[in-house]
Formats: C-alpha cells, sequence, structure tokens
C-alpha cells in the first residue's frame, strides 16, 4: 500500500455552489416553533436568517481561500484518504504535536490557534513553547475518505494518527483534542505510550466516584445536574447518530438548511455564548463549520463514529502523562479527585472561568497558553 503524501486543497466547484444556493433558496420550512427559546431546537426566524445569509452573502471563494492558507495534505492509511493540516514550526526544537476535533467540528476549529502554537515568538510567547503541528479530519469528517467497511473506531483512529505521526517523520509527540478528539487523544495515551510522551484533554472521559457520593463539591453537583441534563433533554442527536445514521443522512444529505441546523444548533447548547452563537461567533466561522460537512457530503460518515464508538466508551486507566483543562460550559465535566481514577499522571490541571465545548473557537489564546504549559515540562 502506498504511504505517498500528496498536497491538498480545499475546492468548490461553480456545480457545487450553483446547487447549494438552488437548495437553500428552495428550502420547504417548517411551521414556526410554539416557544419562544432554543427549547425545542433551532428557531426558525434565526434558521431563515442564517441560510439567507448563506445564499445571498456568504463568500465561500474567501472563506475557501482562508481555509487554504495552511498546508494541507492526503495520506492512506489502512485503506482510507487522511486529509491533514501540516504545519511545521520555524523553531528547530518544536515538538510535534497532534489536535484532533470532534462532532460537529472540523479541522476548520484549529485555524486561530495554528500560529500562535507554531510560531509563539510572533504571538507573545517563546521558542521554547514551538510545536510542529498536524491536525487530521477524523475518517469519513471533512475531506477525509468515508470508510467503506464497520471497524473505525476511536481506537483504530488512534493507531491511524501514530502511523501518521511516523510517515511525517516524528518519532515523539504529543496529541491533544475535545469532544471525540478527546477520547482519540485518550486512545493514543493507552496504545502508543512511548512515541506519544503526554496527552491534554478537553472533555476527559470519566465516570462519577461512588466514594464521594456523599461529600460532593459545588462543582460536582453541577457536573452531575449537566449529565442529567445532557441525557434528558441533550442527547437526541447522539441516539439518534449512534443507532441509525443512515436514515438521517437523507434527511441532511438532500437539505443544507436541515445541516445547518443540526450543526449550528449544538454550537448554541454547547458554546458559553450567553445563548446566541453569534455572540461568539460570527456567521462566516458558523457557516465554515457546515460547509466542511456539506461539500463533502459527510454527514452520514460522521454520525457513523457514534455507531462505531458511542456505546463502547473504553475507560481504562491511563498512565501516560496527562494535562486536563475544564472549560465551565463543557457537555462533560468532572472534578479532579475523579479524574484521578482514570488519569493517573495528572501533570496540569486547571478549572478556566469562561468557554464551552469549542475551546480552540471560542477562547483560542487561552487554549494555547493551557496546550503550552501542559507540553512545557515533557517537552525532551
Amino acid at each position: 500500500m502506498s504511504e505517498a503524501i500528496t498536497p491538498f486543497s480545499i475546492s468548490a466547484t461553480d456545480e457545487q455552489l450553483a446547487d447549494l444556493k438552488r437548495r437553500l433558496l428552495a428550502t420547504r420550512w417548517p411551521d414556526k416553533e410554539p416557544v419562544a427559546d432554543w427549547s425545542q431546537g433551532m428557531p426558525l426566524a434565526y434558521t431563515r436568517q442564517l441560510c439567507e445569509y448563506w445564499a445571498h452573502v456568504y463568500d465561500w471563494p474567501a472563506r475557501e481561500a482562508r481555509l487554504n492558507r495552511f498546508e494541507q495534505f492526503k495520506t492512506t492509511i489502512d485503506g482510507v484518504d487522511i486529509h491533514f493540516i501540516h504545519v511545521r514550526s520555524r523553531h528547530a526544537e518544536a515538538l510535534p504535536l497532534v489536535m484532533t476535533h470532534g462532532w460537529p467540528g472540523s479541522i476548520a476549529e484549529f485555524h486561530k490557534v495554528i500560529e500562535p502554537l507554531t510560531d509563539p515568538t510572533a504571538h507573545g510567547g517563546s521558542a521554547a513553547d514551538a510545536f510542529h503541528l498536524v491536525c487530521p479530519a477524523l475518517p469519513g469528517y471533512g475531506f477525509s475518505g468515508k470508510p467503506t467497511e464497520p471497524g473505525w473506531s476511536v481506537e483504530r483512529i488512534a493507531r491511524a494518527w501514530a502511523v501518521l505521526m511516523r510517515r511525517l517523520g516524528y518519532t515523539r509527540y504529543v496529541a491533544q483534542g475535545g469532544d471525540w478528539g478527546s477520547m482519540v487523544t485518550t486512545a493514543i495515551g493507552l496504545q502508543d505510550a512511548g512515541p506519544c510522551l503526554g496527552i491534554h484533554l478537553t472533555m476527559p472521559i470519566v465516570a462519577p466516584d461512588p466514594t464521594t457520593m456523599a461529600d460532593l463539591t459545588p462543582a460536582e453537583k453541577s457536573a452531575l445536574a449537566g449529565m442529567k441534563h445532557y441525557r434528558a433533554e441533550g442527547a437526541g442527536y447522539a441516539r439518534q447518530q449512534g443507532t441509525r445514521p443512515q436514515t438521517l443522512g437523507y434527511a441532511l444529505a438532500d437539505s443544507p438548511a436541515g445541516q445547518a441546523a443540526w450543526v449550528v444548533e449544538k454550537y448554541q447548547a454547547w458554546m458559553d455564548c450567553d445563548g446566541h452563537p453569534e455572540n461568539v461567533l460570527t456567521r462566516d466561522e458558523l457557516l465554515d463549520q457546515v460547509m466542511l460537512y456539506w461539500l463533502p457530503n459527510s454527514a452520514t460518515s460522521s454520525a457513523r463514529l457514534y455507531w462505531e464508538s458511542f456505546a463502547k466508551v473504553n475507560r481504562e486507566a491511563v498512565t501516560l502523562p496527562t494535562g486536563i483543562s475544564l472549560f465551565p460550559k463543557e457537555i462533560f465535566r468532572c472534578s479532579r479527585r475523579w479524574a484521578e481514577q482514570r488519569f493517573r499522571n495528572i501533570v496540569h490541571w486547571n478549572e478556566l472561568e469562561r468557554g464551552g465545548h469549542f475551546a480552540a473557537l471560542e477562547r483560542p489564546g487561552v487554549l494555547v497558553d493551557e496546550i503550552r504549559s501542559c507540553f512545557r515540562t515533557l517537552r525532551p
């Protein structure tokens, strides 16, 4: 099997963009929700505003050029083409770092942190904090290939990332991730200890420690309440994607308005945005994320990761050096004493005052500082 690494650029055809506009203008809208908030999902008025902006104002050629400003490549691993950003630092002693996104994210999540991480001296940091950065798109996401057989679990993706780092010439590296990226990164820490020196997570998967239930801290009570709310009111998307991703895919592959609502509603729910996603991100930034599902028609293939892994979460103990940065609006939160039951070698722990699930987009400067601090003591 070829181990070739070939340059790649994101490029939409005129036909794709014309088809998108046609579909947006022909959208058959549902009736208006009978509530005054987002409790039934993304409100009709805002969805129509966003799609009108998408059809008439959003400048894809300009956004495409922005997305292409960092070098991108493709390589085939285990039969699937992997699309990734690869930016080498100008600092010779930079530490290789692989960053993994989740759903409904993409490699575009990392565009605000790439330059500060790879060129710290130009962004208020020291050359000693420089990273060579690799940001792969998960299989079935964005412009990575779509697996044609079952089995592409979190663990298999972690093995693929280990192959990718070696193929790029990195024999020692660190890993970071959120959402599915946290789970892939944790799997790297379990599988590739040695070459992987340490990991950093923004959403560690940790079970509440039953021995603490009689003596819960306020933060632990809040975390349990958040889990209860997620299970009761926020997990419908995961149940659908984890059981019948193919059925869902017919609607999302056919309707850009549906795809936008399916994605953007989660940005509203999971960001620290005071109720509205545009309090944190611009419409262009939101639509960039949607486009990386719409253009490659990856709604169905991305959802299959839930079918593969959501009900089979590995909770094995991790002994590799681990950093954890907890943002207050994260979906799943934990206390340090809960985390220590699984992550046995926590070298960095911080609970931030603001921020949510999409840390690299919401609080890029804070995340950069967290990553620098976490890995500072692990550099060879």
